[in-house]
């Protein structure tokens, strides 16, 4: 076997670079490939046994993935010049049998090496859409597929449905249910930002699909322009995998838990006042439900609507996008989600204070007794349970 020394000009250390021929016969002997390329070359094709560790990851990523500092390691990228930078760096903190393929991966499959290309799971205009959240490991081109796979219903497309609904169309979460029966009036758009001046009058969910249809056209729009009810509260959550609560009274929050515990549905609830917000997620009987936090109904007098009490228009912004990060986590399968926890945003001292929320075990709802307990799971289950 032949190999040629080179050195890097940014390291004190020779750094050993090896043929692709070389590196064919050595991934036979047992070295472990370190692919040092970056995660969109990855997807595009990658040698099947190697790890892919960017080459801006190596110094923060390798021990995890390599622990023993002396395993042999042939590291590649797709000519041989960040294979040496990354050897290099590998050197500086005591790795020390990595050796860098000097060839390109063309030259690789050229001369049999094992290669796999995958059918692409976006396509090229989907890459370049969503192409900065490709790049986040716990993402890719997988993660994205979930999210334009995933089915997400808001209830309400006002103030907490306008920057839920935005940023969840433009992230490229594939159909967006909106229930709502109101049209649009001149003091929404303080806040409810899916909607226009010119729109005064429009039926909501209208509205919101021709914001959200202009800002991503791939993005299903359904309209559902009826108030949730416990008559049609189990139609309409059915067919999606998670439930968004921009809902402003506690009857309909109460009707949806029931039904969402029933049909295993995961639900991202928030709520708004004057200047205080709250966000918290159920996960049926996997943590607490609506119930468990609010046993019984307050009175209407301790519990005002906006349109009785008020509310800082910049609020359900705030507490609308930290509902679409629930949701993200929850289809993506990643990340620690709030369930049992109530997160509170105080906008007036720009706090946040979090609450630890317990499932009651004598619950009515999703306790010992539940009635809920012997129904089977329905789709939208494994959303629920991967994002505990």
């Amino acid at each position: 076997m032949t190999d040629q020394t080179t050195t890097n000009p940014t390291a004190t250390q020779s750094v050993r670079e090896v043929s692709v021929a070389d590196a064919l016969r050595l991934a036979e002997q047992g070295y472990r490939i370190i692919d040092v390329r970056e995660e969109l070359e990855w997807n595009d094709g990658h040698i099947p046994s190697a790890t892919l560790v960017p080459l801006g990851d190596v110094l923060d990523r390798i021990e995890a993935v390599v622990p023993d500092k002396d395993t042999p390691l042939l590291v590649h990228c797709a000519a041989g010049a960040r294979s040496a930078r990354a050897v290099a760096r590998l050197q500086s903190i005591g790795y020390t049998n990595a050796v860098s393929m000097g060839g390109s991966t063309l030259d690789w499959r050229r001369l049999g090496g094992d290669w796999e290309a995958p059918q692409p799971l976006l396509t090229p205009e989907q890459q370049r859409r969503y192409s900065r959240q490709l790049l986040i490991p716990e993402i890719g081109q997988k993660g994205q597929r979930k999210l334009l796979d995933g089915k997400v219903l808001l209830i309400g497309a006002g103030g907490l449905g306008s920057p839920s609904a935005l940023y969840l169309a433009a992230s490229g979460v594939g159909t967006i249910g909106l229930v709502d029966d109101d049209v649009v009036d001149e003091s929404n758009l303080q806040r409810q930002v899916l909607h226009t001046a010119d729109r005064i009058g429009m039926p909501k969910t209208e509205s919101a699909r021709l914001t959200l249809q202009a800002l991503n056209p791939e993005t299903r729009i359904v309209e559902h322009r009826e108030r949730l009810t416990a008559d049609n509260v189990e139609r309409l959550i059915s067919d999606y995998d998670v439930i968004v609560d921009g809902t402003d009274n506690f009857d309909t929050r109460y009707v949806l838990n029931d039904a969402a515990l029933k049909l295993r549905k995961p639900v991202v609830h928030g709520s708004i006042y004057r200047w205080d917000g709250q966000i918290t997620t159920f996960l049926p009987f996997a943590g607490p439900c609506y119930r468990c936090m609010y046993p019984t109904q307050p009175p209407e007098e301790l519990a005002p609507s906006c349109a009785v009490a008020g509310v800082l228009g910049v609020l359900p912004g705030i507490v609308g996008l930290l509902q679409a990060n629930e949701v993200f986590k929850l289809l993506l399968g990643v990340g620690e989600t709030l369930s049992g926890r109530l997160l509170m945003f105080d906008a007036m001292s720009t706090t946040f204070e979090e609450v630890k929320v317990w499932r009651d075990p004598q619950c009515p709802a999703c306790g010992e007794g539940s009635p809920f307990i012997a129904e089977p799971a329905r789709p939208g289950a494994d959303v629920a349970v991967a994002a505990r």
